[in-house]
């Protein structure tokens, strides 16, 4: 589909629409460009962009941050993640220890690393420590992850695998209630290498017209046309608009690898709960480099507020789509990026971050465009 941003704007204010259309958006990349440029007001008045769960910093369960805080804390490691692990809050009392940043100001090692060779790096400079590596993620972090584990880690170097699939989040939004959006448009870089047809059950067996899209304004906006144009027609399907870099079937190299390293299992969603094939586990060939086997790690007996989000947090329900970021009671007055309470604030892919980072900085009036309204009260 060819055509500058402007071209795509031009075709979808003609399209003959009469009531709202809400489009989710999966990818936090897609809402970092979504809203960096502007898109929402440059749509027609009832075009709703929604943001989803395409940010899993946000949704790490809060039982894995605190396995490894613990460990930080109290065994002779050198403990490396992706940079925005470290200021993602759990909860506790305000004078305990509540982030891997805080544990690293109380002592521990803890660095932060921007690719799994980084930590292949630091173990092998390191030999005589262990290095426990904290990996959170989707399929596009997780590849690297399980080709790093395939060529084979050096001996001291531990794995504390938080990896998620991105479909079945979608999944449990369109069979558990009713979805709250009209289109999806799907995440480019997870299509890459788990293949476009992963997300072929939107339109086949929901009826929802989806697209495939990149992270610039007309790839995003070519997106919007092709699922407001299926949505009037009455025709979802499953279209490409990003296929300069998403082909068929994926990168068949990736998913071999991550098939061989990794198996698919039940997992938890921070605020959500256990959604069903959405984690990744390292296989028992790999038990010597698994953190979760070599410190019988157990979630059993973990305090009951262990998986929430923090009182008054509207996190869950932005992942959702069911709120928007400046709906939430808590955004712009008690929790900004400098000092975030909810882990949406935190990353660069979570939404109330974005939203922020973008201008918006107070609480919504009205949710505008017919999309997601915030009925919750504080807790």
């Amino acid at each position: 589909m060819n055509g500058s941003a402007s071209d795509w704007l031009r075709r979808i204010r003609d399209l003959p629409m009469s009531g709202p259309v809400r489009i989710m958006n999966v990818c936090g990349g897609h809402e970092r460009s979504v809203s960096m440029a502007g898109l929402r007001s440059a749509l027609p008045s009832n075009v709703a962009l929604i943001p989803g769960p395409g940010c899993p910093v946000c949704i790490c369960p809060e039982e894995d941050i605190r396995h490894a805080i613990n460990i930080a804390l109290n065994e002779n490691v050198i403990l490396v993640t992706f940079g925005d692990m470290l200021r993602v809050p759990i909860n506790g009392p305000k004078k305990s220890i509540r982030s891997l940043q805080q544990a690293q100001a109380a002592g521990a090692d803890i660095r932060p690393i921007a690719s799994p060779l980084d930590a292949v790096a630091i173990a092998e400079i390191n030999p005589n420590r262990t290095v426990l590596f904290f990996a959170a993620g989707f399929e596009t972090t997780t590849a690297p992850i399980a080709a790093m584990m395939a060529a084979g880690p050096p001996k001291n170097l531990l794995v504390l695998l938080s990896a998620r699939l991105t479909w079945p989040a979608v999944a449990l939004l369109l069979e558990s209630a009713p979805p709250g959006f009209d289109a999806l448009i799907a995440p480019g870089h997870v299509a890459t290498v788990m293949g476009p047809e992963q997300w072929d059950f939107v339109p086949s067996q929901h009826g929802i017209p989806t697209a495939v899209a990149g992270f610039s304004p007309d790839s995003l906006l070519a997106a919007s046309y092709s699922v407001l144009w299926q949505h009037l027609s009455g025709k979802p399907t499953l279209d490409n608009c990003y296929p300069t870099v998403v082909q068929p079937g994926g990168n068949i190299r990736a998913q071999h690898v991550l098939e061989t390293v990794m198996t698919v299992i039940d997992a938890p969603w921070r605020g959500i709960g256990i959604i069903p094939s959405s984690g990744f586990a390292l296989r028992s060939e790999w038990a010597s480099h698994d953190a979760r086997v070599q410190f019988a790690l157990d979630d059993a007996g973990q305090d009951e507020d262990t998986g929430r989000m923090p009182p008054g947090c509207a996190c869950a329900e932005v992942v959702l789509g069911r709120a928007y970021p400046n709906e939430c009671i808590l955004y712009g007055r008690a929790c900004t990026p400098r000092r975030p309470i909810g882990p949406c604030m935190v990353s660069d892919e979570g939404a109330c971050r974005i939203w922020w980072a973008s201008g918006t900085m107070g609480l919504a009036h009205s949710s505008g465009k017919d999309g997601p309204t915030n009925e919750r009260s504080a807790d």
